[in-house]
């Protein structure tokens, strides 16, 4: 447009799974407004069909979609900035949440300079990372599981006489089934299969997190969080790799 040609343009990008609301602000007012599919694409063809000769910058926040909107921007030369979510400054009258006021808001704190960023790590870490997140949640499916297990036990009075409190692996793999009701056999013997299976996955996790650990990406950083009082090598890496961070803490 004749209007910004030349000139640095600020857009606000409301990010949802299937469209993408866009306010472009350019000295202290608002230019234009536009809602696309939520694909890039549609979103390239517009910024450089539409400002071909203007500097770009473009913000939206964290969310489902991760990191993969901003390399494709900065691949394709567009200046972006990632926010927190939920750190954009609103304007006090603002009552009502929609995609479109996100957008101006966006646009708003971006042409302000009042917006926290992002440090956005490398597409290497970001799937290393991934390795972190999902050994973090078979952890938790483990733990599940195993409430699962006991809930079941109590519920079918099968909890006499077996160990109170909290119980280590071996307690597990040492419920006699074979006695059961043949329903319950089958129920039962299927949450300790479903049981071994996650432990085993886990423990394969766990490995490909050791041999990210060795790596000279993350040797220093992870030497240096496991050298902590209570710290070894698994909550290092963990902590290092969610960190996404180089530097000793």
């Amino acid at each position: 447009e004749s209007i910004v040609s030349g000139k640095r343009i600020f857009v606000g990008l409301e990010d949802a799974k299937r469209s993408w609301k866009l306010c472009v602000r350019c000295e202290g007012m608002i230019v234009h407004e536009v809602s696309m599919p939520a694909l890039y694409p549609a979103l390239r063809g517009y910024l450089m069909g539409r400002y071909p000769e203007c500097r770009i910058v473009v913000m939206y926040e964290t969310g489902f979609g991760g990191f993969n909107l901003y390399d494709k921007l900065m691949a394709d030369g567009i200046e972006c900035v990632v926010t927190p979510a939920h750190t954009v400054e609103q304007a006090k009258v603002s009552r009502v949440k929609t995609d479109r006021t996100d957008a101006r808001l966006l646009a708003a704190n971006l042409e302000a300079g009042t917006y926290v960023t992002c440090r956005v790590p490398d597409r290497q870490r970001r799937e290393d990372r991934q390795v972190s997140r999902t050994t973090s949640q078979m952890q938790r499916y483990i733990i599940a599981v195993k409430n699962q297990i006991r809930r079941f036990l109590e519920f079918h009075g099968l909890d006499e006489g077996l160990a109170a409190g909290r119980w280590r692996d071996h307690d597990y793999r040492d419920l006699d089934i074979a006695s059961l009701p043949s329903s319950l056999q089958t129920s039962l013997g299927t949450l300790l299969s479903l049981l071994a299976k996650v432990e085993e996955l886990h423990a394969e996790l766990k490995q490909e997190l050791k041999r990210l650990s060795q790596q000279p990406a993350y040797q220093a950083g992870v030497a240096a969080k496991a050298g902590c009082p209570g710290v070894g090598w698994f909550i290092g890496d963990t902590v290092h790799l969610g960190m996404g961070r180089d530097d000793p803490v």
